[in-house]
C-alpha cells in the first residue's frame, strides 16, 4: 500500500486532500502539534473504511519535522506522497506584527516545507518516484498588507516548489503546488476542488508534470 504524508494537517484542505488520496488507495499518516485534532482526524477517516494514523510534529522545529519523515518512511517502506500543508495565519500589518513573531511565522510558512522536503527527497530520489506537494496561496501572487507573515510565506512555498521542480523531476520526483487564490471552509466543496486539483497534480503522467495549478474558491 501507498503512503501519503499530510504536515500540518486540519479539518479543512488537508483532510480534504487526505480523503482525496484515502479514497485512491492511500494509507493516510495526519500530523500536527494538536495530537487531539489530528487523533480526530485520523478517528474521521477510519469511520469511512480508510487506513489513517495520526503523529504529532511542530513544524516550526526543522528538526521536528524531520524526524516526522523519517519515522513515517521507516514504518512504511517509504512515503510516496508528501503534502505539506501547515500556514501560521496570522492577522497583522507592518506596524502590528510583533518583531519575535515574525521568523517562527516564516519557520512555520515555508521553513517546515524545505525541511519536509530535505527529508523526504533522497528516498524519493533513491526509489526514481515520488510527490511533494505544496499548499500554495494567492497571496504569493498579491501580497496583503494585513497578512504580511503569511504572504511572504506563501511567496516561499511558490519559489520552494519552482526552484525543486526541475531537478527533482529528473530524479522522478514530481513537486507541485496548488495556489489557492482566496480562503477555503472546512467540509466545503471548495476544500474538496483543491484536494482534486493535488490529486490531479499527482497523477499527471512523467514527462507532462507541471509545477503549479491555481483554484479561485467561490465567492473569492
Amino acid at each position: 500500500m501507498k503512503t501519503f504524508l499530510s504536515i500540518g494537517s486540519g479539518p479543512g484542505m488537508g483532510l480534504a486532500t487526505a480523503e482525496r488520496f484515502a479514497r485512491e488507495g492511500f494509507r493516510v499518516v495526519v500530523s500536527a502539534r494538536n495530537a487531539d485534532r489530528t487523533r480526530d482526524l485520523a478517528e474521521a477517516l477510519r469511520a469511512k473504511g480508510f487506513e489513517a494514523e495520526a503523529r504529532g510534529v511542530d513544524t516550526s522545529d526543522p528538526a521536528s519535522v524531520a524526524a516526522l519523515v523519517e519515522d513515517v518512511a521507516r514504518a512504511f517502506g517509504g512515503i510516496d506522497v508528501l503534502h505539506y500543508n501547515a500556514a501560521s495565519m496570522r492577522q497583522a500589518a507592518l506596524a502590528d506584527q510583533p518583531r519575535e513573531t515574525f521568523n517562527d511565522d516564516l519557520a512555520v510558512n515555508v521553513g517546515g516545507a524545505l525541511a519536509a522536503a530535505q527529508a523526504a527527497a533522497p528516498g524519493m530520489r533513491a526509489r526514481g518516484s515520488g510527490t511533494i506537494l505544496l499548499t500554495g496561496g494567492g497571496f504569493a501572487l498579491q501580497p496583503h498588507p494585513d497578512y504580511l507573515s503569511l504572504s511572504i510565506g506563501k511567496a516561499g512555498i511558490r519559489a520552494l516548489a519552482q526552484g525543486l521542480f526541475a531537478s527533482l523531476a529528473e530524479s522522478g520526483v514530481h513537486v507541485a503546488t496548488v495556489t489557492v487564490a482566496g480562503f477555503v471552509s472546512a467540509g466545503s466543496k471548495d476544500a474538496e476542488a483543491v484536494a482534486d486539483a493535488f490529486w490531479s497534480l499527482h497523477d499527471e503522467p512523467r514527462g507532462a508534470w507541471t509545477v503549479e495549478s491555481t483554484y479561485t474558491p467561490s465567492g473569492a
